[in-house]
């Protein structure tokens, strides 16, 4: 079993319109400890009402989640940007190793 949690802000432009945790579990074969941050950017309107019209929004229902990994990152362009929100994995600390089914949820908190 393994267990996630951070907080982070919405931004919109330069102003913070709102703040969201992440709550995640796992559950199979693992080991390891890591740290690390990322940025969600909404490519469409519909993603980003979704997300607050939602009671706690999770990756696997609602918009289609793009993870993007370093090597994919330096080809994307707005051609390549078909999908509804992209992951940026960013400041990875630690080693983490494993397999097994991973669900996460995003939900608005008040700060």
């Amino acid at each position: 079993m393994g267990g996630l949690y951070g907080e982070g802000a919405l931004r919109e432009g330069s102003k913070t319109v709102g703040y969201y945790n992440t709550v995640a579990a796992s559950y199979g074969l693992q080991a390891g400890i890591q740290k690390y941050g990322y940025a969600l950017f909404f490519m469409t309107d519909a993603a980003f009402a979704y997300l607050d019209r939602s009671d706690g929004w999770e990756f696997g229902v609602g918009p289609s989640i793009v993870i993007v990994d370093e090597g994919m990152a330096k080809s994307l362009t707005s051609t390549t940007l078909k999908d509804d929100v992209y992951a940026f994995f960013f400041s990875h600390q630690g080693l983490m190793a494993g397999a097994g089914l991973q669900g996460s949820k995003i939900t608005r908190i008040e700060k």
